[in-house]
């Protein structure tokens, strides 16, 4: 049996902005409006259908695996933009990039208070 991914939909408050803010750091371009949601494809075919909401939003984690190059270009579109920025999920080490099992990763926030993190290796296969 094959199980993948396909999609899942995240709440924003603008789901315009909230898409193009994703896309504009990842280096992704925002798909064309699909019934209610505004899609981000990613690479492997998920989509992220951002869909507005006027209620409150409950943040949820969103973390993208990249190589080391991919790491380096959004890691500095985070810097150029002036995004605080953590090595932790818990934000308590700002302005810091964490090198668990060998790769690198930081945490940072969307405009609807998502946790979005970027990582070169998946956790738990050493370094």
């Amino acid at each position: 049996m094959t199980i993948e991914l396909n999609h899942t939909i995240v709440a924003a408050h603008d789901k315009e902005a909230s898409a193009r803010f994703l896309a504009e750091l990842l280096g992704l371009n925002v798909s064309d409006p699909f019934g209610p949601f505004t899609p981000v494809e990613l690479p492997n075919g998920v989509t992220l259908d951002y869909m507005e909401t006027d209620g409150d939003i409950t943040p949820q984690h969103y973390a993208f695996l990249v190589s080391e190059a991919d790491f380096d270009t959004i890691f500095a579109r985070i810097q150029r933009s002036g995004l605080t920025f953590w090595a932790d999920p818990h934000h308590r080490r700002p302005g810091e990039i964490n090198h668990n099992d060998g790769g690198r990763g930081t945490y940072f926030d969307d405009p609807n208070g998502h946790n979005l993190e970027i990582i070169t290796r998946p956790y738990g296969t050493g370094g």
